[in-house]
């Protein structure tokens, strides 16, 4: 059980970081701060490589919810 809870810890953290680190080469690529602040508007156009490392940050924060989730139902 505490490998789960372990592995959940990297998974959304590492995630965020993967995350953080997508919108930093967007932001050194095109110097497009406005864009970073205002999230809830979808002007953000990735690059194909920054966008794979943006849905893999994402993908591993999710996956690391839904395991947070399922430790705290299990036990």
């Amino acid at each position: 059980m505490y490998f789960l809870i372990l592995l959940e810890q990297i998974l959304f953290w590492g995630g965020l970081s993967v995350f953080l680190v997508s919108l930093a080469m967007y932001a050194g690529r095109t110097k497009d701060y406005k864009s970073l602040l205002m999230f809830w508007q979808p002007t953000i156009e990735f690059s194909p490589k920054e966008f794979k490392i943006n849905r893999a940050g994402m993908t591993m924060m999710i996956v690391g919810l839904v395991l947070r989730l399922a430790v705290n139902f299990i036990a």
